[in-house]
């Protein structure tokens, strides 16, 4: 139909055999294990997720099943700050690609406090101090803004993952007190911490996700939704930022293969944006070396 996305007739039996196929793949990577709740999870776990700005969703495999999003909230929390900020705050957190690992403390002395992006850690420790600030309560305000955004309540956290984050963060924290010290942390670190990983701590599936995340492939406006949930200037930004540093220091190997924003978290999921057609999710908790 004229103006309306492409979207293949197949899609359902496309990731149904995907799924099939990969199952069947010897089993390579490891799950995350400096978390320790997120080492209790099973490894064999596939789940696909395919949601088109239309109103189709597509699953296969563990696509409902609830896991632990870890570096994917990082999207949600930047969102959230680039609404309640101008421009000044590319002065606190780049946009550059930083090309070393995402937990990273060397590069961060180097260049005095100021994380090279958002989407790695010490850039996220950064957007949440802001959230902190901005917020009253900006656990409860960052729950409900993804509930407006999947349109459901029960999206919840992990509090065995919550409490695992809080006694293995130990460079996260450092990252943050060292960023103090830079004067680029202005909150209380634990308080901006305790955030920081309860964001990290968010339980959805990938149709959670895929559905969630559909403003940006359709120009910053939910579909359904009668107000846009950005601005097409910011949805722009937040992909470009996710095609340069979604993946980490494997962000350009990804982009040359794959070509598509998106964004990992070692809890296991991927999202991917494909503009003007939907979102894909995918989880897998089985990590490679990035």
């Amino acid at each position: 139909m004229l103006g309306q996305p492409y979207c293949p007739s197949n899609i359902q039996q496309i990731i149904d055999d995907l799924v099939s196929e990969i199952s069947k793949q010897p089993a390579a990577g490891q799950v995350a294990n400096y978390i320790p709740a997120l080492a209790e999870v099973d490894p064999n776990a596939i789940g696909v997720a395919l949601a088109t700005i239309n109103g189709e969703c597509y699953t296969a495999g563990d696509a409902e099943k609830d896991f632990s999003i870890q570096s994917i909230a990082k999207i949600y929390a930047l969102v959230m700050a680039m609404l309640r900020n101008d421009d000044s705050m590319w002065e606190r957190v780049r946009m550059e690609p930083s090309g070393q690992a995402f937990n990273s403390i060397v590069q961060l002395e180097s260049e005095q406090g100021i994380p090279r992006n958002p989407m790695i850690n010490a850039g996220a420790i950064v957007v949440a101090d802001m959230l902190v600030n901005q917020y009253s309560s900006s656990n409860h305000a960052f729950l409900q803004f993804i509930q407006k955004l999947c349109a459901k309540q029960d999206i919840h956290f992990d509090e065995d993952v919550f409490v695992s984050e809080q006694q293995h963060g130990h460079r996260n924290a450092a990252m943050a007190h060292l960023m103090k010290a830079f004067n680029n942390i202005h909150a209380d670190v634990d308080e901006v911490l305790a955030h920081y990983f309860f964001q990290c701590s968010l339980a959805m599936s990938c149709k959670d996700l895929a559905n969630s995340l559909l403003f940006l492939a359709n120009k910053g406006k939910q579909p359904k939704h009668a107000e846009p949930v950005c601005s097409r200037r910011d949805c722009h930004r937040i992909n470009a930022i996710l095609s340069t540093s979604g993946m980490y220091d494997q962000s350009g190997e990804f982009a040359f293969q794959v070509g598509l924003p998106a964004k990992s978290g070692v809890g296991g999921g991927i999202v991917a944006i494909v503009p003007g057609f939907g979102v894909i999710a995918v989880y897998s908790p089985r990590l490679n070396q990035f």
